[in-house]
């Protein structure tokens, strides 16, 4: 089963993690940033090592974002970001095959033990199983 493991994350923590600080996340240092990635590495080598890794992106900054709607004549209409009113938004995902839920579980769990500096936002990482067929009424 092919499952989908998200972190989360804020626009805020981007810019924590360059340095720059603010009371919803605490800046990061070198050596805190490099821990991150190292943790991160190890899971990506890990799940690869196991053939469960498919995919797996860290994104840019939430004010990279562009939201693409249509109008009622079906023309696009843009919005940039970054975007005030959202807390939190995908930072990075997995797309993992794993012979059970309970195995992407541990996983998933793995990346939330990824060290942070203390006063760190606590974002959850969410597994949704991907439906490969859609939806049947059958």
């Amino acid at each position: 089963m092919k499952y989908l493991v998200m972190v989360q994350g804020s626009q805020a923590d981007y810019e924590a993690m360059v340095g720059n600080g603010s009371p919803q996340s605490p800046a990061w240092d070198k050596t805190q940033l490099k821990a991150m990635f190292d943790h991160m590495n190890a899971i990506n080598e890990e799940v690869s090592a196991r053939g469960e890794m498919v995919d797996a992106q860290g994104l840019a900054a939430p004010s990279t974002a562009r939201f693409v709607t249509v109008d009622a004549q079906g023309e696009p209409l843009v919005t940039d970001g970054p975007y005030a009113e959202t807390k939190e938004v995908l930072a990075g995902y997995w797309v993992l095959d794993c012979a059970s839920l309970e195995r992407v579980t541990e996983i998933a769990a793995q990346v939330a033990r990824c060290p942070v500096p203390p006063g760190s936002p606590d974002h959850p990482v969410v597994v949704r199983p991907i439906d490969e067929t859609g939806p049947s009424q059958d």
